[in-house]
């Protein structure tokens, strides 16, 4: 079940991480948007491109950092690709994600939701910074468990899109409210996750390689 889950987590995220470089990064898909958000990216491409290729980093690598195996038998590997996701693809993408959040679409707010959303995803990303650098590695899987929850977003704010279009709903004031939707529940599953997942044992041995 859990190397089901993991899989299907690398799948989706693998997916859209090549989605959203092909289209929000204004690439061959970019016909596809809406002509609004369309013409906002063209009027500030460094800023999207920024956010969607550090967000599309975190994509990749946000999964292979709750690898069981790379974690115990590649720690250095492990704590390299994590130093890349946080202090690369977590940090400027979302510093590039909260600055286009002004410019979202959908009105204040989808502002509001995607810049909640930046800021919740630098704040974990900087709690699992410091307690890895504390040796707290039972809090930093925490905080890492909530980060990747935040990155997900992108995944799971595509996967409310299709309804929208089936059943014929307002897109913008739908798109308002999945701004807020793609994260919230993420971030609840993600609480949950860190309490009833908490293994004493395990955590102990994960440090032991850790700290090697």
């Amino acid at each position: 079940m859990r190397r089901t889950s993991f899989t299907a987590v690398l799948l989706l995220s693998f997916a859209v991480a090549a989605y959203a470089v092909a289209t929000y990064s204004l690439g061959p898909g970019a016909e596809r948007l809406h002509p609004q958000m369309r013409a906002a990216f063209e009027s500030h491409p460094i800023g999207i491109k920024t956010h969607i290729f550090a967000s599309a980093l975190a994509l990749l690598l946000g999964p292979l950092q709750f690898s069981t195996r790379l974690r115990l038998k590649q720690p250095k590997l492990h704590r390299w690709l994590g130093r890349v996701y946080l202090g690369v693809a977590v940090a400027v993408g979302g510093a590039a994600g909260l600055y286009m959040s002004q410019y979202a679409f959908g009105g204040l707010l989808a502002k509001f939701g995607f810049a909640g959303l930046a800021v919740a995803w630098l704040f974990t990303g900087a709690r699992a910074f410091m307690a890895a650098r504390n040796r707290d590695f039972a809090s930093h899987r925490r905080w890492m468990i909530r980060n990747f929850a935040l990155t997900f977003a992108a995944v799971t704010l595509r996967l409310y899109l299709p309804p929208v279009f089936i059943f014929g709903l307002p897109f913008a004031t739908s798109y308002a409210f999945i701004a807020w939707l793609c994260w919230v529940p993420n971030l609840l599953v993600a609480e949950w996750l860190a309490i009833t997942t908490h293994n004493p044992s395990l955590e102990r041995i994960s440090t032991a390689h850790l700290k090697r």
